[in-house]
């Protein structure tokens, strides 16, 4: 059965609304040990910020041209810019190209992307706010299924840390967030 990639952005966009809507220290250290918890956000909320534009057939300079810019409270740009998002994959076909850094694609492969990304920010950012750690199963099994064929180009292509090695036991989450660089098993920046 084909996942349904629209549904688990809405998905992956409540497990980070319910990790932005617990941060109490904006500077708190993050597994991504070059951001604090508002350069992830940041990031995060940057990324939702390019999806309406692209997706709406725009290049990359005249998507960058449409951004709008980020104001000083990033938990309601996240709630903006996400929303526009969720509006904008829901209205596009997932055949339809989009053109990115590294060149067109199908919309589909981006959606993966966004999704992927979130969820496992999503993760970060509760590890930085000592919130729930766990993230919905459908969503991380997905998201596992979608990256593990792909785990040698991940390694070679600088996106995230090298992967943590665990356990053949481990769960299908811990060895989701062990292929992206971070340890399951570690409390603290990573």
């Amino acid at each position: 059965m084909a996942n349904d990639w629209v549904s688990l952005q809405r998905t992956a966009r409540r497990e980070f609304d319910s990790r932005v809507a617990r941060i109490t220290d904006w500077h708190a250290s993050t597994p991504d040990t070059e951001w604090d918890v508002a350069a992830l956000v940041r990031h995060v909320v940057d990324e939702q910020r390019w999806v309406a534009p692209l997706l709406s057939g725009r290049t990359l300079e005249e998507a960058e041209a449409a951004l709008e810019p980020l104001g000083d409270d990033l938990a309601a740009d996240w709630a903006k810019f996400s929303e526009q998002a969720t509006e904008a994959w829901a209205a596009t076909p997932a055949d339809q190209e989009v053109q990115l850094s590294y060149g067109a694609v199908p919309c589909i492969d981006y959606l993966r992307q966004q999704v992927g990304d979130i969820a496992v920010h999503a993760w970060d950012l509760a590890r930085a706010t000592g919130s729930d750690e766990q993230l919905d199963p459908v969503l991380v099994d997905a998201i596992w299924k979608d990256l593990e064929p792909q785990t040698d180009m991940l390694a070679g292509s600088g996106l995230f840390a090298d992967p943590v090695p665990v356990g053949t036991d481990a769960s299908v989450q811990d060895r989701l967030l062990a292929l992206t660089g971070r340890d399951p098993r570690r409390h603290g920046a990573s």
